[in-house]
């Protein structure tokens, strides 16, 4: 027995409270070592023979955990379990592949003895099940597809409002950094029947408030609509009429830093450290001052911390209560206000954890089941615990999928592995929520990264559509929309029929309607991986009832099953290159 590799935490994602009554517990073993784990708990004060205490014993109970998934070094046990006095203590009983058993306590691995286990020494404890505490998920988020928009280049359906030097609305054209072309609201509005037809029930906005540049991650002024993008009436109008079509809405925040054209950074600037503004910035030495480069976003010499090294995005001080007074102000204003339905955070990660649990308490005081999503490129288990985030945007999650399927520098074993370790991070019900992209305003689109081959980006979409988390469709993907890295990424949206991709379209439309139909399977049922086979380009899972083939091999693969469900590149019961087939 690798007893070194036995592992787990009390009161993390190895022992959580999922809903209310109901705790899962896991614990982390050695690949292929142990052959069986029992878990022993029961409530820490029920005794047998308290009168003799040599002879006293702990009224525990016993369940055999599940074997669930498996990386390339560890294997994870699982069980959910009960107790009615709502407080537990536990212990692991282990027997290895070669019949060893021991007890793994709270101070270690111990050789198994009954005795351990009636006087439960050393047991883990859980002390009570407190609802507050629990990580809780919007319901309504499992049964989410997102749609991403980039106001910018969806719609212009006001000219009215369109800035100084606005280019002509083209899809093919390459776009410079500094370019606009008059993308707004109201060409939102005016399309939200695209949005019903495909079948997506949620709208993620990049940045929305009124910002010097195109993408709006400079903010100005976080309590105005961009003047290019219309106003608050319009966007009042917007929200409703997504509503009304059971299409959530969920905004930017990007309170990591502020735009150098905002009213505290100019303050600044003008007053220097008599600035009434000074403290709500990181300024390392007087005067605040950058030397301008040839590159408009990148100085490695300012003087006050940014975003990365872009001068024109310093970054605010959430630690100031001032800062903090007015950010969550404007947490709580657009909720109150506009009614929207979730926050994602830009750059969350490089925010302190203190301003973030006040967050969450002034958006779930404004809205029951409020969704906040944070952008964090990494493991997340810091922000997850049920005080901060719902989800992060789970790039390490797809990037495992887009290496493997698509850019080959993964094996197929190492993608599993990659995902398994990635759901062992997090709770079950932070897995239902995590927010799954294969491409944004941040990365080079799909098609592109699959060097055209839409077959491909079909395999791919349908592999993470049957994934845990909820999928977001990143505006013009449906219409096989190209693009390199930003803002290459960042096209405008092909409103022209002849620009469109129906096909496309109509398998969006598809899976979308899958999404849909089999939401409480493909949030609730486990993930169990059936066939791995690198060798052939090979991969089988089952999610509940459901069962998948995906063949990124050159041969053909044969499968067993009558009532499919969906398919792509399937002839009588083979699965060709790029193809896959959904079955029960």
């Amino acid at each position: 027995m690798n007893k070194a590799a036995i592992y787990h935490r009390p009161e993390s994602e190895f022992a959580y409270l999922y809903s209310k009554e109901n705790m899962h517990i896991r614990i982390q073993v050695a690949h292929e070592d142990i052959a069986s784990v029992s878990l022993v708990y029961g409530d820490p004060y029920r005794w047998e023979n308290t009168q003799n205490p040599e002879l006293q014993s702990w009224k525990s109970m016993v369940v055999e955990m599940t074997k669930g998934l498996s990386t390339s070094v560890n294997d994870y046990f699982e069980a959910e379990v009960s107790v009615p006095t709502k407080r537990m203590d536990y212990l692991f009983v282990l027997t290895a592949i070669d019949g060893e058993k021991s007890i793994y306590t709270d101070q270690g691995v111990m050789p198994f003895s009954e005795e351990l286990l009636t006087k439960k020494y050393a047991a883990f404890r859980f002390p009570y099940f407190h609802e507050t505490d629990r990580a809780k998920a919007p319901e309504w988020v499992k049964k989410t597809v997102w749609y991403q928009i980039f106001p910018e280049r969806f719609a212009n359906g006001d000219k009215s409002n369109d800035p100084e030097g606005v280019k002509e609305w083209n899809s093919v054209e390459n776009p410079d950094r500094q370019d606009f072309y008059g993308g707004d609201l109201q060409g939102v509005i005016e399309h939200l029947d695209h949005l019903t037809e495909l079948g997506v029930n949620g709208i993620y906005f990049t940045p929305i408030f009124q910002a010097h540049s195109n993408h709006k991650y400079d903010t100005e002024d976080y309590l105005e609509i961009d003047k290019n993008f219309g106003d608050k009436k319009v966007f009042k109008t917007l929200i409703e009429e997504a509503h009304a079509r059971g299409i959530k809405v969920m905004l930017d925040a990007v309170f990591n830093h502020i735009g150098d054209t905002s009213v505290q950074w100019q303050d600044v600037l003008k007053n220097q450290e008599k600035s009434k503004y000074a403290d709500w910035f990181h300024v390392n030495s007087w005067p605040a001052a950058y030397t301008p480069m040839d590159d408009f976003e990148n100085s490695e010499d300012a003087t006050y911390d940014t975003f990365a090294f872009t001068p024109h995005m310093p970054k605010l001080n959430t630690a100031n209560a001032e800062v903090q007074d007015y950010l969550l102000h404007i947490a709580d204003y657009w909720i109150r206000e506009f009614d929207i339905d979730a926050w994602r955070l830009d750059v969350a990660d490089e925010v302190d954890h203190a301003f973030w649990k006040k967050f969450r308490q002034t958006c779930d005081s404004a809205k029951e089941d409020f969704y906040i999503l944070g952008e964090v490129w990494h493991s997340a288990q810091p922000w997850l615990g049920g005080d901060e985030f719902s989800a992060v945007m789970n790039y390490a999650y797809t990037n495992a999928i887009t290496d493997a399927l698509v850019k080959k520098t993964l094996t197929l074993e190492q993608m599993v592995s990659a995902i398994n370790t990635q759901l062992m991070l997090y709770r079950k019900q932070t897995n239902q929520v995590m927010f799954n992209v294969l491409d944004s305003h941040d990365t080079p689109r799909i098609l592109t990264v699959a060097k055209g081959n839409k077959n491909l980006m079909k395999q791919v979409e349908m592999f993470t559509y049957l994934q845990p988390g909820v999928p977001c469709i990143y505006y013009g993907d449906e219409y096989a929309l190209t693009g390199d890295m930003d803002p290459d990424c960042r096209k405008c949206m092909p409103w022209e029929k002849e620009e469109q991709d129906e096909d496309m379209f109509a398998f969006f439309k598809k899976i979308v309607a899958f999404r849909h139909e089999y939401a409480e399977t493909l949030s609730g049922a486990a993930l169990t991986w059936k066939i791995i086979d690198g060798k052939n380009g090979i991969v089988k899972f089952e999610r509940g009832d459901l069962k998948a083939i995906f063949n990124i091999g050159e041969r053909p693969a044969y499968f067993v099953g009558d009532n499919i469900i969906l398919s792509h590149l399937v002839e009588g019961k083979n699965v060709g290159q790029f193809g896959f087939v959904v079955y029960k």
